[in-house]
């Protein structure tokens, strides 16, 4: 049996423990004893922490699918049939060849020359198009806001997006009466090229091994390190030097509803939530908050006595609430006074900005007197909200 499938069958048949335990263990009064509630904690982390498991098993997956991938088309043309058009630029074999050479530094004029397409004006050289490509596969495995979010690619430094913030309206109009003028009003919102760096060490040993792959390795700690920071800014930034997050509150989603405690979440209040976002927005909507968020709204129950959080047992289907897919992160705010704690809406009107492409640099001095070899990786981005009725949020109370 599929291991993932396994785990999803485990955690439910867990889930259904944990609750059958809770129903039987409550009192007269309605309360567990002390020793009752440290079982089911530990019954319900269990839940949680398979559910983790399953999440790393599907990307773990998806990464293997993707290097098991065939490095080589293999011939199947037929004698004299017209060859494929040989790929040139950055997305041509002698580029691909000629930066991983200079990345291990590896140098000639022949890859000086096939670098020419990629010089930039301070020393850098752009991906290759073939890297750049499992560079962004590994965001996504990395970023949920790359999955859920609309991301677009843009060569200046602004783009300025129009947004209608008041739409016009018909009226009523007697025989022969005038018409009544109502115009559509049109707001702005401008995405920017925030810097996104990072900088890492690999030894010469490891870098000088044939055995060693290091675009796989480059890339997948590049993706780590680069869609965390990207995540943590989407949902909780401020703008300032960084894009504006969902959660923020000047430019973030609009707060749909506000909870009556501090601490807790009512069902009620996920409803309040739910309706709070217009009926065109919902088909499309998703939750997302923290985990420990997710571990309040599990315990509650609808008025049939029934929990209302549904663990998924389908590969790949994320778990629901009140049937809408939930996602979670880790930076998310968690449940405290005044924060906004969930954020349901239509994420496509999240609009995430790429600015042209990531660029490399080796850096063979800074660190040579230890033994190592520096490689910095930047980006240019900005995230916004660029309608913010599309996304609801709730707020606890100050």
């Amino acid at each position: 049996m599929n291991k993932t499938i396994e785990l999803r069958e485990k955690r439910a048949k867990a889930w259904e423990a944990a609750k059958a335990f809770l129903d039987s263990k409550r009192g007269s009064d309605g309360l567990l004893s002390a020793e009752d509630v440290g079982t089911y904690e530990k019954m319900e982390a269990d839940v949680v922490n398979l559910g983790k498991e399953i999440d790393r098993l599907e990307r773990q997956q998806a990464i293997e699918n993707e290097l098991s991938k065939a490095v080589s088309t293999p011939l199947t043309d037929k004698p004299a049939a017209p060859t494929a058009e040989a790929k040139t630029g950055r997305a041509s074999a002698d580029y691909h060849k000629a930066f991983w050479n200079v990345m291990r530094n590896k140098n000639s004029f022949e890859i000086r020359n096939a670098l020419e397409v990629g010089t930039d004006s301070e020393g850098g050289y752009l991906v290759p198009d073939e890297f750049e490509k499992m560079l962004i596969q590994g965001l996504e495995q990395q970023n949920i806001f790359r999955q859920i979010a609309r991301v677009i690619q843009t060569a200046s430094g602004d783009r300025k997006i129009p947004v209608v913030s008041t739409h016009g309206t018909a009226a009523w109009i007697d025989e022969e009466g005038a018409y009544t003028e109502s115009d559509e009003v049109f707001g702005q919102v401008t995405l920017s090229a925030f810097k996104l760096g990072t900088l890492m060490k690999v030894t010469e040993e490891l870098l000088n091994d044939s055995v060693f792959n290091l675009e796989n390795y480059i890339a997948g700690e590049f993706a780590r390190r680069i869609g965390a920071a990207e995540e943590e800014s989407f949902l909780t930034g401020n703008g300032s030097g960084k894009p504006t997050g969902i959660f923020a509150t000047s430019g973030g989603a609009t707060v749909g509803v506000t909870a009556a405690s501090a601490t807790a979440i009512t069902m009620d209040e996920v409803m309040d939530l739910f309706y709070s976002l217009k009926a065109p927005y919902r088909r499309n909507a998703v939750f997302v908050m923290n985990d420990a968020t997710i571990k309040l709204i599990r315990k509650l129950k609808d008025g049939n006595g029934q929990y209302l959080w549904q663990p998924s047992v389908t590969a790949g289907t994320p778990d629901t609430l009140m049937n809408r897919p939930v996602y979670t992160s880790a930076y998310a705010p968690t449940v405290a006074s005044s924060a906004k704690t969930i954020a349901f809406g239509d994420f496509s009107y999240f609009w995430i900005a790429d600015r042209q492409v990531r660029s490399f640099k080796r850096l063979n001095e800074l660190y040579a007197a230890n033994g190592y070899v520096g490689f910095m990786a930047n980006q240019r981005v900005d995230g916004k909200l660029i309608l913010p009725e599309a996304i609801q949020c709730l707020q606890q109370k100050a």
